[in-house]
């Protein structure tokens, strides 16, 4: 039979198209079918599509906790300006401590995030106005402190059991009734944790926490670090003016010697008190009226639980700047139940403005309960951390004083000595007044926090009187 021989026109068309397999013979297919049988692996390994090398991976930045201590000028807003900072990048803050000193606040905030980021966190906040210092000290050598007030329930059989560990975590009882006690801790969050670990058992019912304070410790033979806007500045304690000229107007706040003075806000107590004479300084009697005083205003103390949540702090301090309203004092800590916080603030105003602030707070998404805490008996705290310059001749007076206050020295150097100290307000001013003369480098001080009193028993009416004899 003679063999068709094809046309170049059907030879061109019969040529296999580039990117096609060329179609393998019977012969082939058969030698590739028993060469697979002998060896299967070799033929899964020529099978198989080329491997491509991973490549290394990359090292994500670690997510620490930081400690950013932020030194402003007292200014209105100033609290609602720095939380949305925060807030922006959503950074949620653990924990948040305002104290004041003279006219100027120190801001401690416990944040978690990245290296890089709070880097640039810290940049944009150094951008705001009043923002005088802010830096990180969580990789320098430090004395951190945190106040809690914790309430407990405890019952005739299970008391012994709670005294005792108030005991070894050299705690104080504040208040007891026949149901619960309320214990103050001071210590580091270890230490809280710990605290509030030992007690769950027991039940507990509420949980106010100050958010953490820290000062540098000092290195030995170092000079003592001085701050231009520490406590050291205050004026001659001896020269008095009428109280009205101090807190009628913010604008006309100032400072006979001083230029910068600042304009007071969110962290000055603004409480009026006629006819009262007191010192160009924080005046320890801001939260006491005359029993003649018909203006109504007081200082209210106020207990929020909220979400534990970025920008819940933002929202909550916006609330209170757009209505105009000065904030005395601020704490934000962790509540009793887990993803809560709450926040304790003491606002100046009147019975009626705080009731409509309170329902205006009562419309947040992300607020649980609010109480006002000023028309019953409360347990109150503060917590402060004050840094003194001191030589060998006057640490011995100085330690002398810490005594009588019931402070605790928790950093000593051969120039300098740190004091723990809680109380109220009066006994934060009284030990910082005191030690005016031997110069003070440094003071972190935490808001106040509260817990109502299940005894009923109101101690502000017993300051100020003797016990009978």
């Amino acid at each position: 039979m003679a063999s068709r021989s094809l046309s170049p026109s059907r030879r061109s068309c019969s040529r296999r198209p580039p990117g096609r397999p060329r179609r393998r013979s019977r012969g082939e297919l058969a030698a590739a079918s028993a060469g697979s049988v002998d060896n299967p692996i070799a033929a899964a390994a020529d099978n198989a599509p080329l491997s491509v090398p991973n490549p290394p991976p990359v090292a994500r930045p670690k997510v620490r906790r930081h400690t950013i201590s932020v030194f402003v000028g007292d200014e209105s807003g100033m609290i609602n300006r720095i939380a949305g900072v925060f807030a922006r990048r959503g950074y949620n803050i653990e924990s948040l401590a305002v104290g004041l000193n003279k006219d100027r606040a120190l801001f401690t905030i416990v944040v978690s995030g990245t290296e890089r980021v709070l880097q640039q966190v810290m940049e944009q906040l150094q951008k705001l106005v009043n923002v005088l210092k802010v830096e990180d000290i969580s990789k320098e050598p430090q004395v951190e402190r945190e106040l809690m007030l914790i309430k407990v329930s405890a019952g005739p059989e299970h008391r012994p059991e709670i005294m005792w560990l108030v005991d070894i975590f050299r705690a104080q009882i504040v208040d007891i009734s026949e149901h619960s006690l309320t214990i103050e801790v001071t210590g580091d969050p270890g230490k809280m944790v710990a605290v509030q670990r030992n007690l769950s058992k027991f039940g507990i019912r509420e949980i106010a926490r100050t958010g953490k304070i820290a000062l540098r410790r000092e290195k030995m033979g170092a000079s003592a670090p001085f701050w231009r806007f520490s406590a050291a500045s205050y004026p001659d304690l001896e020269g008095t003016i009428p109280a009205d000229s101090v807190i009628a107007g913010a604008r006309d706040r100032t400072v006979p010697g001083e230029t910068d003075a600042y304009v007071g806000g969110d962290v000055y107590p603004v409480e009026p008190t006629d006819g009262i004479r007191v010192n160009q300084v924080l005046d320890a009697h801001w939260g006491v009226l005359n029993d003649d005083d018909m203006s109504g205003l007081r200082s209210h103390t106020l207990s929020m639980l909220v979400n534990d949540a970025p920008g819940v702090l933002n929202i909550i301090t916006g609330v209170f700047s757009r209505r105009g309203y000065n904030i005395q004092s601020l704490a934000v800590g962790h509540a009793e139940v887990e993803g809560l916080s709450r926040i304790t603030t003491v606002v100046p105003g009147t019975d009626e403005s705080i009731s409509k602030l309170v329902q205006q707070l009562y419309k947040l998404v992300d607020l649980h309960e609010v109480k006002d805490m000023t028309h019953i008996p409360f347990a109150e705290r503060e917590l402060m951390l004050i840094k003194i310059a001191v030589n060998a001749a006057a640490r011995r007076d100085v330690l002398d004083i810490a005594s009588i206050f019931r402070a605790k020295a928790v950093d000593v150097s051969d120039h300098t000595i740190t004091l723990e100290l809680t109380g109220d307000l009066d006994k934060m001013v009284a030990l910082q007044r005191l030690l005016e003369p031997y110069g003070i480098c440094e003071v972190a001080r935490t808001g106040r926090i509260a817990l109502v009193r299940e005894s009923g028993v109101d101690s502000k009416h017993l300051r100020g009187y003797s016990f009978p004899l």
